[in-house]
């Protein structure tokens, strides 16, 4: 079993990005709160201040088990 210190399950738990790194990714959708949504290999990132449809480069500010969030870089 792959349990981390406290006892977590942590399979699976790695994302394919890390906190810093940018990409060229395109708003494929918009998450209820009005962020962007982008796929890199699948993993969702939301990003702040993106519409549907938008082809922007961005950088990833957090990261989580499921989904990060990134912001658009100018």
């Amino acid at each position: 079993m792959f349990r981390d210190n406290y006892g977590r399950d942590n399979r699976g738990s790695s994302s394919p990005v890390n906190e810093g790194e940018e990409y060229d990714v395109k708003i494929e959708d918009m998450g209820r709160s009005g962020d962007g949504i982008a796929k890199i290999e699948g993993f969702i990132v939301f990003v702040s201040g993106a519409k549907k449809g938008d082809e922007v480069k961005i950088r990833i500010t957090s990261t989580r088990r499921n989904f990060a969030f990134a912001e658009v870089v100018k």
